[in-house]
């Protein structure tokens, strides 16, 4: 067990360096249209420039996480900031379509760092109790960003066009990567090692994990399955339930709402009640509020009000859930929780990506996005339990 830095880390720090990554995900959505008018692009190249920096969030943290045991988070997280920034900048500056992907790749690659390794400092420096508070913050803010990016972009897209976005992030980028420089220590114990087999066994150790898979999985199922439902929103109460685009925004600020209410109560509830009976309990409302949507989508019952509050449900027990889950993941295997932050956030982004996915079939989007909800949950709960016993059989791995 690592021993606790005598210094606590900046907590607001670790927070920006957790949304910038994620903020840069959704923020170019707006200015689709109009970054391929001015780059004479067909709409599926800007739409892959999307697709491809949700990929290049994910495959990155596998890369971040062994990278960081053995050559330390602070490094690592500053190379990560410094190709966030840069590739920002290309952005900005992307003369044809196949460049503009190119450069999202690479800002992708670089702004995952901060989804990797702002949530393994935070475990180096806390006990797996005390780690939920800031888990439980961290973890809102990788779900704040895909809800709050679109308003933002847009903004900046109003004010000085689509490019503007790219500069705003290359800015943000730089700041933050100064503030690591100059505020954050060296939070791990990195071997100095950097062996390409040891990765490989290092990988092989969390994923022939019961304990680990079942917490990675059932944690994705629990927090990025609300992409579902965040890709699916306009559809549904603009075309389905004739509401405005202003509403819309409302509602989903409210769901963000909710989830940070679950974070915060998870935050105080883990001083009384077990981490496990939480990340079950948790998981276990969302899964109400999702079958209670997909029914009442079934009997074509929805209202406005009604989709707000069982998705506020879902919200609350979503943010309840993920962050005892990360924090029970990270916990398995002490020697490798920059490789496990790395393993866990790619599954999280696997698991959104396939959510997404499925809610874009058929031809009423809330009952996609319902089912799709209904079915995350029942896997997580399911994934969760399975944990759990392994955690505790004998002659099981964990």
């Amino acid at each position: 067990m690592q021993s606790t830095p005598s210094r606590r880390m900046p907590l607001w720090l670790l927070v920006i360096v957790t949304i910038v990554g994620t903020l840069a995900m959704h923020m170019f959505l707006p200015a689709l249209p109009d970054a391929g008018l001015a780059l004479s692009a067909s709409s599926g190249q800007m739409q892959l420039t999307i697709t491809i920096y949700i990929l290049g969030l994910g495959l990155g943290q596998l890369i971040y996480g062994p990278l960081s045991d053995s050559l330390g988070r602070r490094p690592m997280l500053l190379t990560g900031l410094g190709l966030f920034s840069l590739a920002s900048l290309a952005a900005a500056a992307a003369p044809s379509a196949s460049w503009l992907i190119g450069a999202r790749l690479f800002q992708a690659l670089g702004g995952c760092a901060g989804l990797a390794l702002g949530r393994a400092i935070a475990r180096d420096t806390a006990t797996p109790e005390t780690a939920v508070s800031s888990l439980a913050l961290l973890n809102l803010m990788m779900m704040l960003g895909p809800g709050i990016a679109p308003a933002l972009g847009s903004a900046i897209d109003q004010a000085w066009g689509w490019r503007g976005i790219f500069a705003c992030l290359a800015v943000a980028g730089s700041i933050t990567a100064a503030s690591v420089y100059k505020l954050l220590p060296e939070t791990g114990r990195p071997t100095g090692r950097l062996d390409w087999r040891l990765v490989r066994d290092d990988y092989r150790r969390l994923l022939s994990s019961r304990t680990f898979v079942g917490f990675a999985i059932g944690g994705g199922c629990a927090t990025t399955s609300v992409y579902a439902f965040l890709a699916a929103a306009p559809f549904i109460f603009i075309d389905q339930l004739h509401t405005s685009k202003h509403e819309v925004a409302i509602y989903l600020g409210i769901l963000m709402a909710g989830m940070a209410a679950g974070n915060a109560l998870a935050r105080q509830m883990v001083r009384s009640i077990a981490l496990d009976r939480l990340m079950l309990g948790g998981n276990l409302l969302s899964l109400v509020g999702a079958m209670a949507f997909l029914i009442a989508a079934l009997l074509h019952q929805l209202t406005p009000y009604l989709v707000v509050g069982l998705m506020l449900m879902f919200a609350l027990g979503a943010g309840l859930a993920s962050p005892t889950a990360l924090s029970r993941a990270l916990s398995v295997q002490p020697d490798l929780t920059g490789s496990a932050a790395g393993v866990y956030g790619c599954t999280q982004m696997a698991v959104g990506g396939l959510c997404t996915l499925g809610a874009s079939f058929g031809s009423d989007p809330a009952l996609s996005a319902a089912l799709v909800l209904a079915l995350a949950c029942t896997l997580g709960q399911l994934s969760f339990r399975a944990a759990l016993r392994a955690s505790v059989h004998p002659g099981v791995s964990h």
